[in-house]
């Protein structure tokens, strides 16, 4: 007769609890590794850039700012380079004016001709009257020199009781023709302050523009030459 092992009721309860336990285990340990992987992330969408219309609002509020700012330069430069009280060009305006005048008659072979003139008895109607009156007699010169050039030259004042005639297409005897126009019409002209007639003159100077000519030198030689006719105008007198 083959004897049976006995075994413990209590036992085979434990083993059937361990059995029914490890797949709840395994299911749990298999949780706990799913939730420490990191959830996929989702694609998000790129935020919308300024609409169309907010840019070209932008760019058109731009070109407004750039066109003021070009604007108020060329105000700037066009009162650094005009004589305030004659409103035409100053030394640095006449003188870039005159440079610009070379580089075509180099260019292009043209002729012209720079007159300096200077205006004479200019510090005693000053002395006398005040420089109101001084102003009242630049501002008339410069009206009757104005008259005898055309509108394609260009008069300047250097500076004080001194000014600069830019004139095209002249040769040396019809320069220094008009150079004599300009004095005869500054001559003329006569003024009347405290109850008293004054009059004024000028003497005027001719350099001859042509291929060879540099700006500097041209208004050096013009000076000169007005120089020796305001002396030739003092023994004349």
């Amino acid at each position: 007769m083959i004897q049976r092992n006995w075994i413990d009721p209590r036992q085979r309860l434990m083993k059937k609890k361990i059995r029914t336990a490890a797949p709840r285990a395994a299911k749990r340990r298999k949780g706990v590794v799913a939730a420490a992987k990191p959830a996929p992330q989702r694609a998000t969408a790129p935020r919308p850039s300024a609409a169309p219309e907010d840019a070209k609002a932008q760019i058109r509020r731009l070109r407004a700012q750039l066109a003021q700012a070009l604007a108020r330069i060329d105000q700037l430069q066009a009162s650094a380079d005009t004589d305030f009280l004659l409103e035409i060009p100053n030394r640095r305006g006449f003188e870039r004016e005159l440079n610009r005048a070379i580089a075509y008659i180099k260019r292009y072979h043209a002729s012209g001709a720079l007159i300096v003139l200077d205006v004479d008895r200019l510090k005693p109607i000053n002395d006398a009257f005040g420089h109101a009156a001084g102003d009242a007699v630049l501002k008339a010169i410069v009206t009757a020199l104005s008259g005898q050039i055309r509108s394609s030259d260009a008069i300047g004042r250097l500076g004080g009781d001194e000014f600069a005639l830019l004139l095209w297409n002249l040769t040396e005897t019809d320069a220094h023709a008009k150079a004599a126009a300009l004095e005869q019409a500054v001559d003329r002209l006569s003024f009347v302050f405290g109850g008293r007639t004054v009059t004024t003159g000028a003497s005027a100077g001719v350099a001859v523009l042509g291929p060879h000519s540099e700006a500097g030198r041209a208004l050096e030689e013009a000076d000169c030459a007005m120089y020796v006719r305001k002396a030739q105008r003092r023994h004349e007198a």
